[in-house]
């Protein structure tokens, strides 16, 4: 497929989120596959083999923040980038950083800073069964800055930044 810049799994059990995301990625020539929650992804991930991953963290059957640890304890999959895009407390907030989540977005959000953080997460390489290109373990080089910054959905609208939960500022933004 022409025009393609990569595959994202977006993973969020409100299908009216699935189809926003789904929308604004293919507008930015994403091509985009769905699960309703994190034991679907885990059922489809071999098969779509997306290059990034989006996980809601409130889910039925499988979390996010769980999927996101089944993932990085796969051999195939542990190298996957994985974002959560949610409403998140600080509690999830360390709890992703602990499984290893490289990215995070609130609810709600502005459709730029999710395509600006699923570019960034492309960049990272990876996918299933591949190598990144960046480190693991939480380390970040200078160029990445699609962690996790504190930004906690409805409070803070949709901030994203370093996985860092006490950084809440953005200097990109007015």
């Amino acid at each position: 497929m022409s025009g393609v810049s990569g595959r994202v799994l977006v993973v969020d059990d409100s299908e009216v989120i699935r189809q926003l995301i789904r929308v604004n990625l293919e507008l930015e020539g994403f091509e985009v596959v769905t699960a309703a929650d994190g034991a679907e992804c885990l059922e489809v991930i071999r098969r779509v083999k997306p290059d990034v991953v989006t996980l809601d963290v409130m889910m039925p059957r499988l979390d996010g923040l769980r999927t996101a640890a089944r993932l990085r304890a796969t051999p195939d999959t542990s190298r996957l980038p994985i974002a959560i895009v949610s409403a998140c407390t600080p509690a999830d907030l360390d709890l992703g950083e602990t499984v290893g989540v490289d990215g995070y977005l609130g609810k709600p959000f502005d459709p730029a800073d999710l395509v600006a953080l699923v570019r960034r997460l492309m960049r990272l390489g990876g996918g299933v069964d591949g190598e990144r290109d960046g480190e693991r373990d939480g380390e970040f080089d200078g160029e990445r800055d699609s962690g996790f910054d504190g930004g906690l959905g409805g409070q803070r609208g949709g901030r994203s930044g370093r996985f860092r939960p006490e950084r809440t500022e953005r200097t990109d933004r007015g």
